[in-house]
């Protein structure tokens, strides 16, 4: 009934992921050691990805005309793109080791060298290069074919230098760094956790809930799976009262 009264008839496609894409045969190499690419995180065509680097929710990363090279320790933001040129110039596109991209960055046919920051929503164009231990502050657009000196921070529409790195800052870039790597492999644990996985951690977060903190917990000591013929305590419906075949097999 529903659908003769459409007037713009729309059929919902089943679609293969996008996450891991070939181009021209050519597929993306992934470090077997790679921390985290999130299940909405976009890999395609020639992108090479090095040992506990991370790429987060909703990061495209598009390699179909160039190549993308990233380096270990390296983390891609939530939202982040990184494209190569092909068209217009000929640029591939070059991140190095513990290199930190934020969300919402763009990085189109550029180089970071290593240690360097791209800020949330900031731009590094067409050409350009920003050297070691370098920070991009947000929002900047760093013009085409520009180069940024190692251990300065560029700020501003275009970018321009703002003042040189101090050593807080390159602490600060070494300890984003290594926390994102540390986050990133919490977050792979989730997400490659079964629907099975997912729904004990649920069951356990609700009934942490719920459970007075003078009640028995039942994940506070080893148990066996069955007291007394009742099935386990602190599950109320797993037992022979319920589930008489389950007391029948035990008799047996």
């Amino acid at each position: 009934m529903g659908a003769s009264m459409e007037v713009a008839k729309y059929t919902e496609r089943l679609i293969p992921s996008t996450r891991i894409v070939s181009v021209n045969s050519i597929a993306p190499t992934i470090s077997p050691s790679s921390t985290f690419i999130a299940p909405s995180a976009n890999l395609i065509g020639d992108v090479t990805l090095g040992p506990n680097s991370s790429v987060w929710y909703g990061a495209t990363i598009r390699a179909d005309g160039n190549r993308v090279t990233i380096g270990s320790r390296t983390n891609i933001g939530d939202r982040a793109v990184v494209h190569i040129a092909k068209i217009q110039g000929d640029f591939s596109t070059q991140i190095g080791n513990g290199v930190t991209v934020r969300p919402g960055a763009i990085v189109h046919a550029a180089t970071l060298k290593d240690h360097s920051v791209v800020g949330e929503g900031a731009q590094v164009l067409d050409g350009s290069i920003v050297g070691s231990n370098s920070i991009i502050e947000p929002g900047a657009i760093v013009s085409p074919k520009t180069i940024v000196p190692d251990g300065e921070v560029w700020g501003g529409v275009p970018a321009k230098m703002v003042r040189r790195v101090t050593k807080e800052d390159i602490e600060s870039i070494t300890d984003s760094a290594e926390d994102m790597a540390e986050l990133a492999a919490l977050h792979a644990q989730e997400c490659d956790k079964d629907y099975e996985q997912l729904a004990e951690d649920e069951e356990l977060h609700e009934d942490r809930e719920m459970r007075a903190d003078d009640y028995w917990d039942r994940d506070s000591q080893a148990v066996d799976d069955d007291v007394l013929g009742q099935g386990r305590p602190g599950r109320i419906f797993d037992n022979t009262l319920l589930n008489p075949e389950e007391g029948l097999k035990e008799k047996k």
